[in-house]
Formats: structure tokens, C-alpha cells, sequence
């Protein structure tokens, strides 16, 4: 991928293409050891010349791979172990030819207090979070898919925090290295001015994904510590 593929239209000066899509399987939170429980997106969103896709749900993945398939340039395309197994992840179809542009992120939920930033199955726990935050606190929580991370739509994520003063990046990748350090600093350097707070992150423990369940669940972010980050950051 990263010296052939990806670099194929740089090499050629632009005389050839290289349209390979590869579907990978990543993701913990399905007890499958420090193997088959890594995600890599953001090793790989190092390399120019690479698409990288992350969908949270069924219906993007369709759309997201059908778009990929059309297109003159390498694409991977990130699929979640864990919401193969999930029924909150099914989403109906718009219709049977939809295509889904990368670089277009979708605002799952709207809100005014905070944006939260976010994709594959952390977004679904980032959704749930809000929703009991508006529920017992009255809080509005704008929640963001980004969808894409290589292209990333700024301009969707920038006019949100511009909007509620407040930003936190939810992933599953590892704090240190991870992308939503990248979405963070992007956020810092072009909405600065508009920020009431910190731009915070919440992602795993810089670690290896263990085995066992009990471990597992000290490793990577839950549901109650994602609920926690961005009640703090509404309070801060």
C-alpha cells in the first residue's frame, strides 16, 4: 500500500492510477486479543496518496465501498468487527444506487453546547452518551461522523465548534499517535478564537489490547468514561 499503491500517481507523474480497495477488519471491544483487536487508521493516514474510510454503520459501509469501487485511486476501508455483531448498526438504505462522497461527514445529532468528533463504533457510544446527557442534565450534544478520515471534512467540524464554542474527539485508537490528535490540532488552528476550552480527546491507554474481558475493559474507552469527558468539558 504504502510504496506502490499509494504512491503509483506520484511515480508515473500522474500517467497511471491505481484503483485498489482493501477491506480490513479492526477493532476491540470483542475480546480478541491484542491481535485481532488493533485499529489502524492512523499508521496509515501517514501515507499521502491513501483514502482511508471508517464507517459506524451498515448503510455507509455500502455507500462507502460502492464510492470506493469508482474510484481512480487507492482506498482503505476500515470495518469494525464489533458492529458486524450489532443491531444498532443496521441503518436502512436510501435507496438501492446511493454513493457516499469521502470527505463528507454527517451530523448525527445536533446540539448546542459541545461537538463531539468521532466515527466507527465510538461514535455509536459518543450518540448514546449525549443522549443521557440531555436526558438527566438538559445538556445539547452536536454529534459528528466524520465518516472519512483521509479526506477529512473540515468545514463540517469547523462550523460546528464555531457554533458551540466546545470540542471533544472520541476514537478507540490509542491517545498517544492516535487521529483525533490531528482532528484536535486542526480544530486548535483554525477555530482558536472560538473556543471556550480545552480541546479534549478520549481514546484507549497507549497499550496493547488484552485477551480477557476485565482487562479489555480497563484498556479501552466506555461508555460511562466518554459520558464523563464530555460532561466535564460542557462544565469546564
Amino acid at each position: 500500500l504504502k510504496n506502490e499503491t499509494a504512491s503509483m500517481r506520484y511515480r508515473s507523474n500522474n500517467a497511471w492510477s491505481s484503483s485498489v480497495v482493501t477491506r480490513v477488519a479492526v477493532g476491540g471491544y470483542i475480546h480478541g486479543g491484542l491481535c485481532h483487536s488493533q485499529n489502524i487508521e492512523s499508521i496509515f493516514a501517514h501515507i499521502p496518496g491513501l483514502y482511508i474510510a471508517y464507517p459506524s454503520n451498515a448503510a455507509d459501509a455500502k455507500g462507502l465501498l460502492k464510492a470506493a469501487c469508482r474510484m481512480d485511486d487507492p482506498v482503505l476501508l476500515c470495518e469494525h468487527k464489533g458492529l458486524y455483531r450489532q443491531s444498532f448498526a443496521t441503518s436502512p438504505e436510501p435507496d438501492e444506487n446511493y454513493l457516499i462522497p469521502f470527505g463528507k461527514a454527517k451530523v448525527v445529532t445536533e446540539g448546542t453546547d459541545i461537538t463531539v468528533v468521532s466515527y466507527g463504533i465510538s461514535l455509536w457510544d459518543s450518540v448514546m452518551a449525549a443522549k443521557k446527557l440531555e436526558d438527566e442534565f438538559g445538556y445539547s450534544v452536536e454529534v459528528i461522523d466524520i465518516r472519512t478520515i483521509v479526506p477529512l471534512d473540515e468545514e463540517t467540524i469547523f462550523n460546528s465548534v464555531r457554533k458551540t464554542n466546545k470540542a471533544i474527539v472520541i476514537h478507540e485508537d490509542t491517545l498517544t499517535g492516535g487521529f483525533g490528535g490531528e482532528i484536535a490540532a486542526r480544530i486548535s488552528d483554525n477555530c482558536f478564537q472560538y473556543l471556550d476550552g480545552p480541546v479534549k480527546r478520549i481514546a484507549a491507554k497507549d497499550s496493547h489490547i488484552p485477551y480477557a474481558p476485565i482487562l479489555e475493559s480497563e484498556i479501552l474507552p466506555s461508555r460511562q468514561e466518554i459520558q464523563n469527558g464530555i460532561k466535564e468539558l460542557i462544565e469546564y
